[in-house]
């Protein structure tokens, strides 16, 4: 089965401290690029939370936001003095620098990160609790990615039946379109009382015939088609294949096109082309 790219997940879990969520949002990318928002205090997550995308997905641009809000009543503000001391002798330093430096302000000092400590929570449950979090999240973007990708795959399948169909049709016009085309000469040299050669005729209708024979064109549509479908029921990270065949089917259109000689033979094409473009969008969201 085939995933999208495009999927939502959120979960949030509640604790003594607070409120942990996990917000994942994740689009189309021809790699995997990942973009992460911690706060400060769960910095250390980043390379688990990352390696976790690495096993989880294979492309797309995933941005992974962990938001911690934290439940203070009843509880004492407690200050980290010895960073206190450290930050404001820090920016005493740097005011010596300063021919007149604004007085240091008590409120960025408590804005600093580790200044103010909420509680004296053990670091090490915070980040398990935020990991399997995460894993919940993860899991949960997965499944909609696969339930997206499903629905891609029943789009492409419909088209694809669809091109189908216009190739079986266009095999069969062709002879029609040959004698329609012979009789239109016929037409022409009578309407202009020109007494013409059968032989040359037969020869001027061969020549067409040669010219405008798109049997290959239509072997390989159809050929292509049978293996867009075989990538479908495969699965897995089929993305970049399946783009690689949606070139490959314009290309065979385009060839269909440029030996039209009837209405209906460029009407095909057209068509063909339409159906093309229409998947060729879809591509672009399968992972």
């Amino acid at each position: 089965m085939v995933h999208s790219m495009t999927a939502f997940a959120r979960v949030e879990q509640s604790s003594a401290r607070g409120t942990l969520s996990w917000e994942i949002r994740s689009v189309n990318h021809r790699y995997l690029e990942p973009h992460l928002r911690l706060p400060e205090a769960f910095r250390d997550l980043e390379g688990a939370v990352r390696e976790a995308l690495r096993q989880g997905l294979s492309r797309g641009k995933v941005e992974c936001t962990l938001r911690l809000t934290e439940d203070n009543s009843g509880q004492a503000l407690q200050i980290d003095r010895e960073r206190a001391a450290q930050l404001v002798a820090a920016a005493e330093s740097i005011a010596g620098l300063i021919k007149q430096p604004a007085p240091l302000n008590p409120l960025e000092v408590l804005a600093w990160p580790g200044v103010l400590v909420a509680d004296a929570a053990d670091p090490q449950a915070q980040n398990a609790a935020a990991l399997q979090l995460f894993s919940q999240a993860l899991e949960e973007l997965c499944n909609g990615r696969q339930r997206e990708g499903a629905e891609l795959a029943r789009l492409l399948n419909e088209r694809l039946e669809q091109m189908l169909e216009d190739i079986a049709s266009l095999r069969e016009l062709v002879p029609q379109m040959l004698a329609s085309q012979r009789q239109k000469i016929l037409d022409r040299c009578a309407e202009m009382q020109v007494e013409l050669d059968p032989q040359r005729l037969e020869q001027e209708i061969l020549l067409l015939a040669q010219k405008s024979d798109v049997a290959e064109e239509l072997d390989r549509l159809s050929t292509h088609v049978g293996e867009v479908r075989r990538v479908l029921k495969k699965g897995g990270a089929a993305g970049r294949r399946l783009d690689f065949l949606m070139q490959e089917l314009n290309r065979e259109a385009n060839t269909l096109g440029s030996k039209a000689f009837d209405p209906r033979s460029t009407q095909a094409a057209v068509s063909l082309k339409v159906l093309i473009e229409q998947m060729r969008e879809q591509v672009q969201n399968i992972e």
